[in-house]
């Protein structure tokens, strides 16, 4: 699942190497061909993350957005569902609606004292991360407390609501990929990914730069009135899974790339209904179609969250959040690529100097052995 670049190694300051990046590096579908076990992913993607969206508009639920992302995570950046795996996502979803009903309940009119709790939250979960011990539930768990945050600091928001439906989504996301894993399982075995060995430095220095970045990130959401910007909030969170500069670097580059051709489908799919966005028998195939082909690009890049799990996300949160019978996709689609590219930009400049200022104490210099 890491999105560390495996390129050419270039030496850090105080030892150790680093990754460098490579031409390749931003979308490198040539090196890795589709195999019969990708494919299957691909389509265990794509159906469970269609399904969440199909259940979601029947039962006229809030916070599609949940229901269409959630399962991606499940199936596309994780090979194989286990018990383990499962346990992290419902786990994730209690414990992360507890921590944001104290929060929004008891420090929403400290704003200081909330952002100092917010921060340590963030860095026990990308401190899991970066251990590699419970990598998903801390990986859930940043994109779940960030677009609850989000959602949560308007006073519009029905805050009950909200987290029901962030655990309903979470728990209906480990049905749907059991379900689809038992429809289109392996055909081959699995080889497990290798284990990394990190210096205590490193692992400090991974987690204050993607927990200064995302709080950073909150704080800048609760400033500013920014309600309509949910995807570029999610986007400037998901490029620090790999917790250092030059994979921020990378991710963001593969993240703007996938939003592009994300928005550009959805564009597509506009012209094609026109004004019949209302119409599920429509609406279903081409999400299906959309999911399937952004599926492939990221089965064959074999990054974790590349070009083509951005292109996913991006089609998932347009048709699942932003998708009502009484407004298109056209001004969602040419807002998002706006906004996320400045976000973006943003968050890669903050996590540069970030990355400068830890390299400078021995304790949090940034060491790959």
């Amino acid at each position: 699942m890491s999105t560390e670049p495996s390129s050419s190694q270039a030496t850090a300051r105080g030892g150790g190497r680093i990754a460098r990046i490579t031409r390749g590096d931003i979308f490198p579908l040539r090196d890795h061909p589709l195999s019969s076990n990708d494919l299957r992913q691909c389509l265990r993607a794509a159906t469970a993350a269609t399904l969440g969206f199909i259940i979601c508009k029947l039962f006229d639920l809030n916070y599609g957005v949940f229901f269409c992302v959630y399962p991606l995570l499940l199936t596309a950046l994780v090979p194989v569902l286990t018990a383990h795996v499962a346990r992290q996502i419902v786990v994730s979803s209690l414990v992360n609606s507890v921590e944001v009903a104290l929060i929004a309940g008891f420090f929403s009119h400290m704003p200081v004292v909330m952002t100092a709790v917010v921060f340590v939250l963030f860095y026990v979960r990308f401190r899991l991360m970066s251990r590699g011990i419970l990598f998903l539930f801390g990986a859930m768990s940043i994109v779940c407390l960030s677009v609850t945050f989000h959602f949560a600091s308007y006073p519009s928001t029905d805050l009950h609501d909200l987290l029901a439906s962030n655990m309903a989504a979470c728990s209906l996301s480990v049905i749907l990929s059991l379900f689809a894993t038992w429809l289109f399982p392996d055909v081959e075995p699995r080889q497990p990914p290798p284990a990394v060995t990190k210096p205590l430095s490193r692992i400090r220095h991974e987690s204050l730069l993607g927990t200064s970045c995302a709080t950073l990130s909150f704080v800048v959401f609760q400033v500013f009135d920014l309600q309509d910007s949910l995807s570029a909030q999610v986007a400037t969170v998901l490029i620090l899974f790999p917790m250092h500069f030059d994979g921020v670097k990378v991710a963001a580059r593969w993240r703007m790339t996938g939003i592009i051709l994300g928005c550009s489908y959805g564009l597509v799919a506009q012209l094609v209904v026109y004004d019949a966005f209302n119409k599920l028998v429509l609406v279903i195939p081409l999400l299906w179609i959309g999911l399937m082909l952004a599926a492939r690009i990221h089965a064959t890049e074999k990054v974790g969250s590349g070009v083509g799990f951005g292109c996913m996300t991006t089609i998932a949160i347009l048709f699942g959040q932003y998708l009502q019978p009484d407004q298109d996709l056209i001004y969602s689609d040419l807002y998002r690529i706006t906004s996320v590219a400045f976000a973006l930009s943003v968050t890669v400049v903050v996590a540069w100097l970030i990355h400068h200022f830890l390299n400078l104490f021995p304790g949090t210099r940034m060491i790959v052995e």
